[in-house]
């Protein structure tokens, strides 16, 4: 009889990818006992009590400040995203920053709105009052882009289509990352190079401890007077005392973002939207199916696509028999689980190993089943943290 998995949603999950997850050898609902995996988007599960029967945890959105990942780096339980599923959204949402600021809409349509009078009146006090609203164009203005992740190299495109010059600073891009970004952008040498040449600057990076307040009271004073701060990253990135003293100091002339916050409410040069980066159909129907075939992948297989806190690891079937064996990078670790192995009569038909950071992770197809005893051995060694028998049906 196939295996049968249950996963529990801690929100609303798109059908589109919970279709993914076939209902012959899947259970999923939001109040499912002794689930195998959760998928969660927003909800806060930093104190939650995570069931021990829990193998993985995806979340179907790119950032993962709600999963308490270092604890599940002690279990050996590996945390998917859905990284770059939401960039089409997120790059759209910049592009219309960037106009709601250069065009100055937001205090233009609030003019509009408050007007009286037949249509005689509106047309003389729209006239009268139009000045007030001028813009600039975005053709040839330059773009500053701190992050060239998927959503970066995505912005850095629309904006050259749209005849901007582009500048990129981002010291940790991938070799598919480099070779994904359009040859027009310019390389800055640091935040600051780019800060002191941008008329528009938006920012994509991940929060982490060391992006924490990035953009701070030293990096303001070297932007370039009346540039605009785009933030549709992490709130955290950004030091908002540092900004507003920009904007009040003139340095900055809007700052549009996805979050809004007590100390800028009501500042008619902070645009902030009500966190809308990831929110259309499509990209919820994409991080969805994202998540959901990458759970399915490793429930099965045993497969690493896409997570925070393991190494990417594929290894096709060569065999029907595998276990999959989540550990600390420590050494000698591989040797112990091949001379596990090999005490027990058992060949190792296949084999990898990879690690990230304090976590390494390893596929083993054998040429027999390995009995639950060898699997309790190899759980027994100092360091493992997780191991899977992942046999499939025979």
């Amino acid at each position: 009889m196939a295996k049968t998995f249950k996963i529990l949603t801690l929100n609303k999950i798109s059908t589109v990818g919970l279709a993914r997850l076939p209902a012959t050898n899947y259970v999923v609902g939001n109040d499912i006992a002794e689930p195998d995996a959760i998928l969660v988007r927003s909800q806060n599960m930093l104190e939650m009590d995570i069931p021990a029967s829990v193998k993985a945890i995806a979340r179907a959105g790119a950032g993962t400040n709600n999963v308490p990942v270092k604890k599940m780096n002690a279990r050996g339980v590996p945390v998917f995203n859905a990284a770059g599923a939401n960039a089409n959204a997120v790059k759209e949402l910049v592009i219309a920053g960037m106009l709601l600021a250069s065009r100055n809409l937001i205090a233009a349509l609030h003019f509009t709105t408050n007007l009286e009078g037949d249509n005689a009146t509106l047309h003389k006090l729209v006239e009268d009052g139009k000045k007030n609203y001028a813009g600039i164009e975005l053709r040839g203005r330059t773009l500053g882009i701190v992050g060239l992740g998927a959503i970066g190299r995505l912005v850095a495109d629309a904006a050259i289509g749209l005849g901007m010059q582009v500048v990129g600073y981002d010291p940790e891009i991938t070799v598919d990352g480099a070779w994904g970004l359009a040859s027009q952008v310019k390389k800055a040498n640091s935040i600051e190079d780019l800060l002191k040449q941008s008329d528009f600057i938006t920012l994509h990076l991940p929060l982490l401890d060391a992006t924490r307040g990035k953009i701070n009271e030293q990096r303001v004073q070297v932007m370039k007077p009346g540039c605009v701060l785009l933030n549709f990253a992490r709130d955290g990135i950004v030091d908002e005392d540092a900004v507003l003293a920009g904007i009040a100091a003139k340095r900055i002339s809007y700052y549009v973002c996805d979050f809004p916050m007590q100390k800028t409410q009501g500042n008619p040069a902070v645009i902030a939207l009500p966190h809308l980066g990831a929110s259309t159909q499509e990209a919820e129907d994409n991080c969805a199916v994202m998540v959901a075939e990458q759970v399915r992948d490793y429930l099965e297989n045993g497969n690493l696509n896409n997570t925070v806190n393991f190494p990417t690891v594929n290894m096709p079937r060569e065999s029907s028999f595998r276990i999959a064996i989540a550990n600390a990078n420590v050494p000698n670790m591989l040797g112990q689980i091949s001379t596990a192995l090999a005490g027990a009569g058992i060949n190792i038909h296949n084999m990898i190993n990879k690690s990230h950071g304090e976590m390494a992770y390893t596929l083993v197809d054998t040429d027999i089943a390995t009995p639950p005893e060898m699997i309790a051995q190899i759980a027994a060694i100092s360091g493992v943290l997780m191991v899977r028998d992942l046999n499939l049906d025979v």
